[in-house]
């Protein structure tokens, strides 16, 4: 393929080279193309993207209030903010933008542009907006509590006693991307605050800019040169959906991508001794549960939850085809988040779980419809359970389909067993605890739908001990709150909690820099290059 060819040629082309099974052109050299599972992409507007691979490219296209950068994702650091404040009660922070910085557009960023961003998030009241209504954000009060101070001076005002680093790790979060004001508000229908537009278009001051989203297809961004950090070195990234870890084996092997980042353990295995190709791993964050809906006869049972959780063999699967991908952690917290705990109580003892059915009153078990997405690895992990739940006289019936429908499903709580993976979305226990651990109304219209609620498990005592581990400043104390959190949701939730991802990528040996991080907001594509 030529290296000259335009870009709204490459965008064309390259599909095509996807699709034809006997393509070996290697990809352009300005050019990075990655492998992935994107179908659970949403939406790309930063206010209401919640899937993980939305959150991934939103990531790269959009800059943040303050950041965890590539360079050091252990470091929180200002991303549009240069620095700030934090006055002594822990109610007012004060942010001072950085100078001379440009949306892609080539506007300058405001601190009216910040205010609007996180304004937006509750005024639309999407899926994310209670990371920040937790704050005491309404739609009453939320212009008031947060407004720009002068043209480079931002002023956040909670209402909530929070610890300040949960605060300011939320300002890393998704919900705290910059959007452009002007563009957002030229593209507005309805009063939607340009919503139905930056679901496929950007306002953006990050390192890449889109061009394209095509669902269950792939995205094409376009670097930045006038991104803060010095424009990209990969001016072009495409993200191709290709679902089989076979296929994405077969075109890194051709040369047709870059990177590879879904392959299962047979299919790394043979890439170990080829020259031409590099496999690295890093640390992932993401949780990955059955959910037991308690509106359910069976499952409203607490024994029959019980006797499900030693029905899993744990062990087997990550010893056998999750190999090198997971490890078993049984918590809602992934080990190296601040306060997680290696908590793994459940292992597979079918006689004990066949004592608990009994005492529950189903010595015979009984059948449940089980929402599993339809790639791998969840068609594996789905059937593994089929047959250890079956030894115990509980038949699953599988119902596989595409990611976003199957999270359609879990969000109406119109599931019996659903299978999915929970990623964080900033550093802090608090991401995690908000949403495994709270339903203190569980009504069909709640202010806020986290985990617990989708699942009808009504817990307003365990939420009151989740915000006071949030509000708690003694590190130590704060630490013994969520490890009691943690032991009890494992112990008696409605989550059946098996894994802690990581992440091997396999690339092209020319191909340098993916970094990848512990969440879908550490995983950077500027750093790439060949």
């Amino acid at each position: 393929m030529s290296k000259r060819l335009s870009f709204a040629t490459l965008a064309v082309a390259l599909p095509l080279a996807f699709a034809s099974p006997v393509a070996h052109a290697a990809t352009p050299a300005d050019t990075v193309v990655i492998a992935k599972q994107i179908d659970d992409i949403l939406t790309l507007d930063p206010g209401e993207a919640y899937e993980l691979s939305g959150i991934e490219i939103a990531t790269n296209i959009y800059d943040r209030l303050l950041r965890y950068e590539a360079e050091d994702v252990t470091k929180l650091v200002g991303g549009v903010a240069e620095s700030w404040t934090i006055s002594p009660d822990g109610k007012v922070y004060n942010f001072k933008l950085r100078p001379n910085l440009k949306f892609q557009s080539g506007a300058p960023v405001t601190a009216e542009d910040v205010a609007f961003s996180l304004q937006r998030v509750v005024l639309m009241n999407k899926t994310p907006a209670f990371l920040f209504t937790q704050l005491g954000w309404t739609k009453d009060n939320v212009k008031d509590l947060v407004k720009a101070t002068g043209p480079n001076a931002l002023q956040v005002t909670i209402t909530e006693d929070f610890a300040p680093s949960l605060v300011l790790n939320l300002m890393t979060s998704i919900v705290a991307s910059v959007v452009e004001k002007k563009v957002a508000m030229a593209n507005e229908v309805n009063g939607d605050l340009g919503n139905a537009w930056l679901k496929s278009h950007s306002a953006a001051s990050g390192a890449y800019r889109l061009v394209a989203w095509k669902p269950n297809e792939s995205v094409t961004l376009e670097a930045n040169p006038t991104f803060r950090l010095g424009a990209p070195a990969m001016k072009r990234v495409v993200v191709r959906h290709v679902p089989e870890p076979a296929s994405q084996r077969l075109l890194l092997e051709k040369g047709d991508i870059d990177i590879a980042r879904d392959l299962s353990p047979d299919q790394l295995a043979p890439l170990a001794e080829n020259k031409a190709i590099r496999i690295e791993q890093f640390p992932g964050a993401n949780t990955w549960y059955a959910a037991m809906n308690t509106a359910d006869e069976h499952l409203k049972n607490p024994k029959v939850r019980e006797a499900m959780k030693y029905l899993v063999d744990y062990n087997g699967m990550v010893n056998s085809f999750l190999k090198g991908r997971f490890i078993v952690q049984e918590s809602f917290l992934p080990l190296g988040f601040f306060s997680a705990i290696a908590y793994n109580p459940y292992k597979l003892d079918v006689a004990k779980a066949k004592a608990l059915l009994a005492e529950a009153g189903y010595p015979n078990g009984f059948e449940l419809k089980f929402d599993a997405p339809n790639t791998s690895p969840f068609t594996e992990i789905a059937q593994s359970m089929q047959q250890t739940m079956g030894q115990a006289g509980i038949k699953l019936n599988i119902v596989p389909s595409e990611l976003k429908q199957v999270i359609g499903v879990y969000r109406a709580r119109k599931h019996q067993l659903l299978l999915i993976s929970w990623g964080p979305d900033y550093f802090d226990p608090h991401t995690n605890a908000d949403t495994f651990a709270h339903n203190d109304d569980n009504s069909d219209t709640p202010k806020v739908r986290p985990l617990a609620w989708r699942n009808h498990w009504y817990i307003p005592d365990v939420t009151k001990d989740m915000l006071a581990a949030a509000k708690e400043l003694d590190t130590k104390k704060r630490a013994a709150m969520y490890a009691d959190l943690q032991r009890k949701v494992t112990d008696e939730g409605p989550f059946i909690i098996m894994f802690q991802n990581t992440a091997e990528v396999a690339s092209r040996a020319n191909v340098k820099g993916f970094k990848g991080g512990i969440t879908e907001d550490l995983n950077f594509y500027r750093t790439i290059k060949k």
